[in-house]
């Protein structure tokens, strides 16, 4: 399995908002093409985060999958246009879980 950690920064004040909409509109859409593993709003450090964690099969599962939802107008017309205003910045993370891994 490969798990793909992506942090989203997002504008002050606008962490309820996004969370909101993103539970509405882009997780329905999402989940048709991978399964969430984990999704947290951040407390400490750098703040107005949420980082959520997705499973796929491998690199070439993502890859597909990330080409489906990205062609899925729900998501191009009904998620994106709520979500990119909130967005300062993101960031992507390819992950494989160690051998001993409880997640394996």
């Amino acid at each position: 399995m490969v798990y793909e950690m992506r942090t989203y920064q997002i504008k002050v004040g606008e962490i309820a908002r996004y969370l909101k909409q993103f539970e509405e509109k882009g997780l329905p859409v999402v989940s048709r093409y991978c399964k969430l593993v984990a999704y947290w709003t951040i407390d400490t450090g750098v703040l107005n985060r949420v980082v959520h964690v997705w499973e796929f099969e491998d690199l070439e599962a993502r890859r597909k999958a990330r080409e489906k939802w990205w062609a899925d107008p729900e998501w191009i017309n009904g998620y994106i246009p709520l979500a990119l205003p909130l967005v300062v910045s993101q960031q992507s993370e390819l992950m494989s879980a160690a051998p001993f891994s409880p997640i394996r």
